[in-house]
Order: structure tokens, then C-alpha cells, then sequence
């Protein structure tokens, strides 16, 4: 099933709002918030903006030392703490320590991810990009889940990508044992189950008064490109033959501040306090894909795979057995 708020709401945000846009009229003092890969990219300016306006920002980090760096004049070096998506008992070090230290949750932004990369295998012989942009933030969701539920108003957002259109979750081959990698499948999937997770959060949280936001942030160039050949670049359109930007990259990527947008958005409007388990991009909730202009349909809208109920709830019950739970 298909929430019936998954449409527009005409938030009077674009694509091309920044980070100061979204939260100008936001206080946050007096908030808490963890956000994965909080560091870098679109992660750093998510990070900055939520400081901005008072909240305590907690990020979890596999480099420590570039986090200590980037986050310099920022965020508090005890704020940041060690952890490993890649590492379920990193993981749950992470949890049980933030739940030792801290008493309440108002936001957590599941920004982190890989894109694209070479086949990798890591825990029980699980693809990484599934494993790392999924099951890694399952865990930490779940864990934190109790903590959220005791304080009426937070909010859960995981971050998707347009990808997610690529591919529905391969329900008879997750993991790419039976059939041929695809890096690109691999990670149209891993950002299905980014927004499913979103969707079912929502549905096990919403009369606690707790909310869950899947995030389309637009394209835009930050680290996470960094498997990516320039010839591939080429090939996807990004790229010209000179190595700058294409007239499609300019028109439609964003700014990190642009990118920070979105997430911010559902972090903190108020015109979503009433609205939740929904795909949102472009500081608005998204068109489905069949509203989209099909030239468009790549890059925009939501396949319904991606906020199917059905789907989400079956995705969340085979993490669960993936964990052993």
C-alpha cells in the first residue's frame, strides 16, 4: 500500500534552497541529534546547520581523525564517536554507549553511505553496499528505537538517492550469490531499502508520536563519487570530455548546502508534524513516478516499490533474520 500523503504539499522551498533557508526560523536548543557521516559532503553541512541553531549533534565515525579534522570550531571533539557501519559490534558499542550517556533522541539522519563500488564481501558474506547503506543503519535504528519512542515529536530520517529507481529489493538474490554483481543494482538497492526503512520506522513508531522521512538530496558531487572513473562520469552525463560539469550536471546537481536541504527539511518543518513515512526531495514530498514526466523519471519521483508498505514491513522482517534476531 501507498501512503496518500505521498504527494506535494507546496512547502515554498525548491531545489535550489540552501541550509539557512530551511532552518532560519528553527530553534533546536536543547535538542539532540546523531547524524552518520556527519563529516563530509552533504553530511558536514547537515552537521553545521542543526549546530547553528542549537542542537547538540553527536556523529558516529569510521575516521575519527578526518572527522576531529573537518569538524574543527564545529562539534565538540567528545561528540564524536567511533563506529563502523560496516561492523555490527561497532554498531551496537556505538548504542549502547549514546544510550549510557544520553537520556533522549530527537533526531537521527542515517546519512552515510557508498556508492558504486567494487564487489565486497563482509560479515556473513553480505554485499557491501547493502550491508553497509542498510543493515549497518538497521541495526543502529533499531537500537535506538525504544530511546525515540519516549520523546514525543522526534524524527527518523534515512537518506535515499534517485537510484533507488534502478531496482526494487531482490528478494530471491539480496546478496548477489545466485546471479552476477552489478555494482550499480547493487546500490539502486541498498537506497530502496534506505527508504523502506523510513516507511516501516514510521508505521511501528507513529502513535509513540515519533516520525520517519525517506530523503531523495539531489545529485551532487561529494565523496561518495570517489569509486567513479572520469570515463564513467562521462558516460553517465555528469562529465564532459574536459572534466568539468555537463549542462545536465549544472542545471539539476546541487550545492552541499543544496544537498543538506532536504534532510533538514524533514527534520524540522512543522508543516510535516502531521505527515510522516513519506519520500521527500527538492524540500517537498515527492511526486510518484507515474506523476513525473517520463524523461524526467530517472532523476525525479518515487517508484512505488521504494514507499510500499507490504514491501517495507517484508524488508524489516528479513533484516531482522539477517541479525540473527
Amino acid at each position: 500500500m501507498i501512503s496518500s500523503l505521498q504527494k506535494p504539499i507546496s512547502s515554498g522551498f525548491n531545489s535550489k534552497s540552501n541550509a539557512n533557508d530551511i532552518t532560519k526560523d528553527v530553534d533546536l536548543n536543547g535538542k539532540i541529534a546523531i547524524v552518520t557521516g556527519g563529516y563530509s559532503g552533504i553530511g558536514l553541512e547537515t552537521t553545521r546547520a542543526l549546530v547553528d541553531i542549537g542542537a547538540e549533534v553527536i556523529i558516529p565515525a569510521k575516521r575519527s581523525d578526518v572527522a576531529i579534522k573537518n569538524l574543527e570550531g564545529i562539534v565538540s571533539k567528545k561528540n564524536i564517536v567511533e563506529m563502523d557501519l560496516s561492523d555490527l559490534n561497532s554498531v551496537k558499542n556505538f548504542t549502547d554507549g549514546y544510550k549510557e550517556n544520553f537520556k533522549k533522541l530527537d533526531l537521527l539522519i542515517n546519512n552515510a553511505g557508498i556508492m558504486a563500488c567494487p564487489e565486497t564481501r563482509i560479515s556473513n558474506n553480505w554485499e557491501s553496499q547493502f550491508a553497509i547503506n542498510h543493515i549497518g543503519h538497521f541495526l543502529l535504528t533499531r537500537e535506538l528505537m525504544d530511546l525515540m519512542a519516549e520523546n514525543v515529536g522526534a524524527r527518523f530520517v534515512s537518506l535515499s538517492s534517485s537510484a533507488h529507481s534502478l531496482t526494487g529489493i531482490l528478494w530471491d538474490d539480496i546478496h548477489f550469490q545466485n546471479n552476477p554483481y552489478d555494482k550499480w543494482m547493487a546500490y539502486g538497492q541498498s537506497k530502496t531499502a534506505s527508504s523502506l526503512i523510513a516507511i516501516e520506522f514510521h508505521r511501528r513508531m507513529i502513535d509513540k508520536g515519533v516520525s520517519g522521512y525517506s530523503v531523495h538530496p539531489g545529485g551532487i558531487i561529494t565523496p561518495l563519487q570517489r569509486h567513479l572513473q572520469k570515463e564513467e562520469m562521462i558516460a553517465l552525463g555528469w562529465m564532459d570530455e574536459d572534466g568539468s560539469l555537463s549542462e545536465m550536471a549544472k542545471n539539476f546537481f546541487k550545492t552541499t548546502s543544496q544537498g543538506a536541504s532536504t534532510s533538514l527539511w524533514c527534520a524540522t518543518s512543522p508543516n510535516l508534524n502531521d505527515i510522516g513515512g513519506i519520500f521527500c526531495e527538492d524540500c517537498d514530498i515527492a511526486k510518484r513516478k507515474n506523476e513525473v514526466d517520463e524523461s524526467l523519471q530517472r532523476y525525479f519521483g518515487v517508484a512505488d516499490w521504494a514507499v510500499d508498505t507490504d514491501e517495507a514491513s517484508r524488508l524489516w522482517d528479513i533484516t531482522e533474520k539477517m541479525l540473527g534476531s
